[in-house]
């Protein structure tokens, strides 16, 4: 009988440990599927945006560019040129993350063709244009109407087919009544950025540039009056080709917010309202 007892003893109590370490391996199991509360969130991978940007943007969007790589990690590259043919290849279909136009009107004309996030439309300022001399000029141009001395035999605007920055050259030296007298000194730049080097290089003895490519820069310049020409309210968004559309939106809302607008302002561009102070 007591032979029995411990058998019956070590078979109780050989189960009983089995029980136990069944149980705590289940509850290791538990536990290794549950992530910790305090695990740190995954690190988004660094990623390039394509921006299509205006030529009279050269100078201050790597300058935005700069500051939003260093506050955020992630790249961004520029595509710059004249606003037209900007807009016939996001048309044909290009991976453009942001697109930033030299008049609102090509971001219109997108978003009725159903190629733009419309949400996404914002103005980041508005251009303006001036005579561009190099310094060495010995002339003295400072109106429209100086263009047609004989002295100055060739001016130099971006080409209006497909540039706003020429569209508002014409318009304002039709404005100015001189249009018809300089169509035969004129010669074609492919965007606003070309047109001044025309001048830069000696080619022509004045362009018809845009301010934000003048300021800071060697040469002198006279500012042309707004009311010339129709304004130059110039537009971005998102296009729906974007492959990165939600980081686009972002660094769209960093050029016009607190770290962009006063390096915009400090190449010229003011938004409706504001006042250009240079």
């Amino acid at each position: 009988m007591v032979r029995k007892r411990v058998r019956r003893q070590n078979w109780f109590w050989g189960w009983a440990w089995v029980g136990l370490l069944v149980g705590l391996l289940g509850s290791c199991n538990v536990a290794s599927n549950v992530a910790p509360e305090s695990a740190p969130p995954i690190a988004q991978e660094p990623v390039t945006l394509t921006v299509s940007a205006a030529a009279d943007l050269s100078y201050v969007f790597p300058e935005i560019g700069k500051q939003w790589e260093a506050e955020t990690g992630h790249r961004v590259t520029f595509n710059l040129g004249s606003t037209g043919q900007l807009a016939q290849q996001i048309e044909r279909g290009a991976p453009v993350d942001l697109f930033a136009a030299a008049n609102r009107k090509f971001i219109e004309d997108l978003d009725e063709k159903g190629l733009i996030r419309s949400e996404t439309k914002a103005l980041y300022g508005v251009g303006r244009i001036v005579l561009w001399q190099r310094a060495d000029s010995p002339l003295e141009l400072k109106t429209l109407q100086d263009l047609t001395k004989p002295e100055v035999t060739r001016v130099a605007i971006a080409n209006p087919d497909h540039a706003p920055y020429g569209v508002a050259a014409r318009e304002a030296m039709q404005s100015a009544g001189v249009w018809d007298a300089i169509q035969p000194k004129l010669v074609f730049g492919e965007n606003i950025k070309q047109t001044q080097q025309h001048a830069e290089m000696g080619n022509v003895e004045v362009a018809i540039a845009a301010l934000s490519i003048s300021v800071g820069k060697p040469g002198k310049w006279t500012l042309i009056p707004a009311e010339l020409h129709q304004p130059l309210e110039q537009m971005l968004a998102v296009p729906k080709t974007a492959p990165h559309p939600e980081l686009a939106q972002q660094f769209a809302t960093f050029i016009n917010g607190e770290k962009g607008r006063p390096l915009m302002r400090k190449y010229g561009f003011v938004l409706p309202g504001e006042e250009l102070a240079l």
